[in-house]
């Protein structure tokens, strides 16, 4: 039987279920825990591989009265990745991903591939790139942020493409994301392109928006220099209760983003 013969009816077919809203971010339901077994096995883990796998990172030693693949070491995987905390999950994806990756880079990407595709189809809010769970924001976040990365890292401007990657990083912390981080971040990658291309290695964002008016076209800079003056409050200089919430924080990323993409392609397009 052949690789396509194998994919199921849906897959054959090119049917899939429409992408659900994200709505779970802080969690790891009982569906995900063993849907991520079964996909495990799918990949042709056994039980004592994913016992393997699972035990370090749970820092549990294997019962050694399970030696049969099933129903013993089966039913005991199942009760460590059942009874484990949310984010543990995710660590336990990743690792299962290192152990295909080392053994079979082709079911490694299976693996991450029917992954991603249950987060989607099940509103989860996370995603698995080259082995690593990052944050999943909404297709325009998304979009924003992948061409913002790719752009400024081809521009070349290893710096703040590096700071748009930190801002995502502090996004996906588990288990709890550095929002403010996050914001700080994705600031520093604007204010670092808009320094860049007006020769002003030591002004702030908000300096340069004053210094040199035609950097944006009106009324953009008025928003971006509104946008710089949250991120100031919300996360440069911190408040007491005040504290940004998750769809600010990826407004802030995304805008910034965008806005320094903008910024690397017209100092391109003069040099």
């Amino acid at each position: 039987m052949d690789g396509e013969a194998r994919q199921p009816f849906s897959r054959r077919y090119g049917h899939s279920p429409s992408d659900r809203e994200i709505t779970i971010r802080e969690d790891a339901p009982a569906e995900l825990r063993a849907a991520l077994l079964h996909i495990a096995i799918q990949a042709g883990l056994r039980p004592s591989e994913l016992r393997d796998i699972v035990c370090p990172v749970l820092r549990k030693l294997p019962d050694p009265g399970n030696w049969s693949e099933y129903p013993n070491i089966w039913d005991e995987v199942q009760g460590l990745v059942t009874a484990c905390e949310w984010f543990r999950v995710y660590d336990i994806i990743e690792a299962i991903h290192r152990y295909l990756m080392y053994r079979d880079p082709d079911r490694a990407k299976e693996f991450e591939a029917e992954i991603n595709a249950y987060f989607r189809e099940t509103g989860i809010g996370w995603q698995l790139l080259n082995g690593v769970v990052q944050v999943r924001g909404a297709e325009a976040f998304e979009s924003t942020v992948r061409r913002a990365t790719a752009a400024l890292a081809a521009a070349p401007r290893p710096t703040a493409s590096r700071e748009i990657e930190e801002a995502l990083r502090d996004l996906s912390r588990r288990p709890e994301p550095d929002l403010t981080g996050a914001i700080q971040h994705a600031t520093a990658a604007l204010e670092c392109v808009a320094r860049d291309i007006c020769g002003d290695p030591k002004a702030t964002l908000g300096e340069i928006l004053k210094r040199y008016p035609l950097i944006l076209p009106r009324p953009l800079d008025d928003a971006v220099s509104k946008v710089w003056g949250y991120a100031s409050e919300m996360a440069r200089h911190l408040r007491e209760g005040r504290i940004p919430d998750r769809d600010e924080t990826e407004l802030v990323v995304g805008l910034a983003a965008a806005v320094a993409t903008y910024l690397a392609g017209k100092s391109l397009k003069k040099s």
